[in-house]
């Protein structure tokens, strides 16, 4: 016979406030298997756990029930200790009756009714509950970091300084990510490059580090502590074991083509380095581009190369390596706000410039070599009008998030205007100035002590005339229109996710939002980790932030990769499903279903009478499965039950409701 303990909790008033607990416990004391129950103020306190230790010797009970917040929040706190008693950790329920109860309810009556019913179904299905027991894998010591812009870059660096094996994995051919693109960076005003590129030739010389650039996941496998991962690594044309990075290549080229990094506003070679301080310093060649490798004629290069490192046979390699944990750190791009904003020109007007363009301009390894100059006649601009919150904000045209990082670029480069050139106008639109981070309001402040002028309103129209681009506008402070006569127009445009991050969080198992934004476990208390055990997530790849707070995520995300790779095995969850192979009838169904790719079809020898056939069903990979319980409920044959979530029991807690 069964002896559950039924634990109210009060969680300070957060229950106890809406919800009679002292009625609640009376109540249980009369449900099926209840031979104790007891309330606490804070149950999952010292105190607290010290308490239900306690009544489970004195009691000798064999199984228990919280009713207390969600299990999201302290389930894992209960079963840990569970462990030092004589009932095993999964004959355990919580009833939550905080989330679902005493938080979305006024009437104290029905909240009180209601977590009477929540902590009855409880008890129902802890009844049926059976013991669970973990079992361990073993954990590859290596970690993959996708990814190498700053985030990538310190999460790979601190994940190495600890002793691990680190591959770091970049699609361009270089990595330094957006940062590298800066001039400056706020509020401090450092050179970008001066903080930058030391870590990106860190990464390139640590011992720890396998640098990959010019490569892509082509596919994912395995589970945590054991991934299996395929990694495209495409053709540079160019043997960078010989190649010493003199340059020859990149000077005689005669094949220009516009640049990437330099945002559209200056030409590159189409063999050469990303940028000067690119790292790796050593050139690929463009295919794109390339008239050796589009006609056959040219080949320049190769003539004049004295090692000899030109291959235009070179090809795309796949190599397939073993991680223990991933870092996903993919950064972002920003919006095609052309198509979006006709009324601002739609991208046909030269002098209005994105964000990201004027930071190449202003940059002294910029086209302009750090001159702001408009990019239509190579003049100096001396009215600037700039124009926050473009797609950010806008639910109609764009996103309706806030970008983060927009209020102080564009406070920065207002500043960087007025330093750079005497007597400019600075004029800056806006719906509202947003500076939370240390020092930012500061810097905000001095941006408009040094002359800038800040129009609270949108921009509704920009048209040129008479050289100069007319800027339509309203002062929504003081009610009335604007229209100022600019030279140039900064665009601070919105940040939104990297090309490719669907597909790959497809490959990963992984979630991303309505916007494409890679989804973390909890917003609160696991926001760098994922649902997919072993991969985590920092910077930009899950929403907008600056600088610092992509730096200390990436710090935050090499810490719980450090803390796994430390591990010689691991425990696994036993909640997951488990397949009656006499029932399943090999479909397929639920393959297409599992988001975390954890199921797989196999043969299998089965006996027919005198005979043995092949049978294919469903093989569920333990470590893998998050026992989300996808292919329970899609299973048509009804083969498939999920290990501590049983039909009988849900069926038993539906029927507790009908007594």
């Amino acid at each position: 016979m069964s002896r559950v303990g039924v634990f109210v909790c009060h969680c300070g008033t957060n229950i106890a406030q809406t919800v009679d607990v002292e009625r609640v416990a009376e109540a249980a004391k009369s449900f099926p298997g209840v031979v104790y129950s007891s309330t606490y103020k804070y149950m999952c306190s010292e105190p607290g756990q010290a308490m239900i230790k306690e009544t489970i010797e004195k009691e000798n009970l064999d199984r228990i029930v919280i009713c207390s917040c969600t299990p999201r929040m302290h389930e894992v706190t209960f079963r840990k200790m569970l462990k030092g008693t004589k009932i095993n950790p999964y004959q355990l329920e919580i009833a939550n009756i905080r989330e679902q109860c005493s938080w979305v309810h006024t009437d104290k009556e029905k909240a009180t009714e209601k977590a009477i019913n929540l902590a009855r179904m409880s008890v129902a299905k802890v009844l049926l509950n059976e013991p669970l027991h973990t079992s361990s894998i073993p954990i590859t010591k290596r970690a993959l970091v996708i990814g190498g812009g700053i985030a990538g870059i310190q999460a790979a660096l601190d994940i190495a300084d600890a002793g691990h094996e680190v591959v770091l994995v970049e699609k361009e051919s270089s990595i330094g990510g957006k940062m590298a693109m800066l001039d400056k960076t706020f509020p401090t005003l450092d050179c970008s490059a001066c903080i930058s590129t030391p870590k990106m030739v860190d990464v390139s010389q640590h011992p720890n580090i396998t640098l990959m650039t010019s490569s892509e996941i082509e596919s994912v496998g395995g589970y945590v502590g054991n991934f299996d991962v395929t990694i495209r690594q495409k053709a540079k044309y160019v043997n960078h074991d010989i190649c010493t990075g003199c340059g020859l290549c990149e000077t005689k080229c005669p094949t220009k083509v516009i640049s990437e990094f330099n945002q559209g506003l200056a030409k590159r070679p189409a063999i050469g380095k990303m940028y000067a301080q690119a790292v790796p310093a050593k050139p690929v060649i463009d295919p794109n581009a390339c008239r050796k490798l589009i006609d056959g004629k040219c080949g320049l290069c190769a003539k004049l190369c004295p090692l000899g490192c030109i291959n235009f046979e070179d090809e795309d390699k796949l190599v397939t390596e073993k991680f223990g944990a991933i870092v996903v750190a993919t950064g972002y791009q920003l919006i095609e706000w052309g198509e979006l904003y006709p009324e601002y020109g739609g991208g046909k007007y030269k002098d209005v410039i994105t964000g990201l363009q004027f930071e190449r301009l202003v940059n002294a390894s910029g086209p302009s070599e750090g001159h702001i100059l408009r990019p239509s006649d190579n003049t100096e601009p001396k009215t600037i009008v700039i124009i926050k919150c473009v797609g950010s904000r806008d639910p109609k045209k764009g996103k309706s998030y806030c970008s983060r990082a927009c209020c102080m670029y564009g406070a920065k480069h207002a500043h960087q205007i007025l330093d750079k050139i005497p007597g400019a106008k600075v004029v800056t639109f806006y719906i509202d100035v947003r500076t939370p981070g240390k020092n930012y309001e500061e810097f905000y402040d001095n941006t408009r002590h040094d002359g800038a002028i800040y129009v609270r309103g949108r921009v509704s129209k920009i048209y040129e005339e008479d050289g100069k681009l007319i800027c339509l506008g309203e002062d929504s402070l003081l009610a009335r229109k604007v229209a100022v006569k600019a030279d140039m127009v900064v665009l601070e445009t919105a940040m939104v996710p990297a090309v490719g991050i669907r597909e790959l969080a497809g490959m990963l198992g992984i979630a991303v939002d309505n916007h494409g934004w890679v989804t973390e476990a909890h917003p609160k208390l696991r926001p760098v980790e994922t649902q997919t055990g072993g991969v985590f997530l920092c910077g930009v790849c899950q929403g907008p932030k600056d600088i610092p707070d992509t730096v200390a995520q990436a710090g935050a995300a090499a810490s719980k990769v450090i803390g796994l790779l430390n591990k010689d095995s691991m425990e696994t969850s036993p909640m997951i499903s488990k397949v009656d192979e006499s029932k399943c009838a090999g479909c397929g169904f639920c393959v297409k279903m599992c988001p975390y790719k954890a199921i797989t079809l196999e043969d299998i020898d089965v006996r027919q009478g005198p005979k043995t056939v092949k049978k294919t069903v469903a093989k569920i990979n333990g470590g893998l499965c998050q026992g989300c319980g996808a292919c329970n409920v899609a299973c048509r044959t009804g083969c498939i039950e999920l290990l501590g979530f049983k039909n009988n029991q849900i069926l038993e807690e539906v029927d507790s409701l009908c007594l």
